[in-house]
């Protein structure tokens, strides 16, 4: 993901990082020469003739494609804002979890022992991200975990939950210890639940995608109408047929891309969620509430980037 500023309005028009037009150049190029094979029929420079000149079924088209792209987006754009708000909560509630593991005891616990909740604490992020990226995660969680833990984890299909499953033991075994009362087993028990409700949240959005028909529809529609309209236009606007016919194109296929981007959040595209940046925020926030050192995070790149 890139995280930057609000541009000045011209930089804007000029922004390349971010943007869908790179991958969209080879469409618009074939668009544009579409355009000029309408320009050469309708100068009666080919040996065709295409009755294409009214533009209003294209404009009856064009409307009802505006409405059809406006829902996909909104859909798409939901499931990322509902991915980034539960990532959010993924912070607030480690950040909760390990404050009551350095408040709630009833007696100080070493520090290897909070040492050891904060570890498997901030390896969840790290184990949820690459679950939802269907990455191999060994390399995160063997720096971070114990072996006898990481190994445990690796040797499991639900990484996150067992990881879940580990700090709900940490706490059970205080609470044999007395070391913490049925009160804090019951607000760690309340917190662990918001961490269940996450990696669920998360596993839901990224094994229930748009409907396949309903995208297939779309795809098909935005390119019939954008390679069939130089026909339309060529009659009314000549020899600027290419230009309108590409920008066109431009508005109606950088839409559906940019909807593809967003219906998949936990991707790695320039738009989806920055999600190893998330993972080290969150880890470092864990360590901060200790009085740990930072964590090095990601470098930001120049203007002001921060790449995932």
């Amino acid at each position: 993901m890139i995280i930057r500023p609000h541009l000045h309005w011209f930089r804007m028009l000029l922004a390349w990082r971010g943007s869908v037009l790179p991958q969209l150049l080879p469409r618009l190029s074939l668009i544009f020469g579409i355009s000029i094979v309408a320009l050469a029929a309708h100068d009666h420079l080919l040996p065709i003739s295409l009755n294409l000149n009214t533009t209003a079924p294209f404009s009856l088209i064009g409307i009802a494609l505006a409405v059809f792209l406006g829902f996909r987006n909104n859909a798409s754009y939901d499931r990322w804002w509902e991915a980034r708000k539960l990532w959010g909560q993924l912070l607030n509630e480690s950040r909760s979890l390990i404050r009551q593991a350095l408040t709630l005891p009833t007696r100080t616990l070493p520090k290897e022992e909070v040492g050891e909740f904060l570890v498997a604490l901030g390896a969840l992020a790290h184990a949820l991200r690459h679950q939802l990226r269907r990455s191999d995660p060994r390399e995160d969680l063997a720096a971070r975990l114990p072996a006898v833990l990481c190994e445990r984890v690796m040797a499991s299909r639900y990484r996150p939950a067992t990881l879940m499953l580990y700090l709900g033991e940490w706490v059970q075994r205080h609470a044999q210890a007395g070391a913490l009362d049925p009160m804090a087993v019951l607000a760690f028990d309340r917190n662990l639940n918001g961490l269940s409700d996450v990696i669920g949240g998360c596993e839901r959005i990224v094994s229930t995608p748009l409907p396949f028909a309903y995208s297939v529809m779309i795809h098909r529609t935005v390119y019939f109408f954008c390679a069939s309209l130089p026909f339309g236009l060529v009659d009314s606007i000549g020899i600027f047929t290419p230009v309108f016919a590409v920008f066109v194109a431009y508005t109606f296929m950088a839409h559906e891309a940019i909807a593809s981007q967003l219906e998949e959040p936990f991707g790695t595209d320039d738009n989806d969620l920055a999600l190893t940046t998330m993972s080290a925020v969150i880890e470092d926030a864990l360590r901060d509430l200790r009085g740990e050192p930072a964590l090095t995070l990601p470098n930001r790149q120049a203007e002001d980037y921060l790449f995932d």
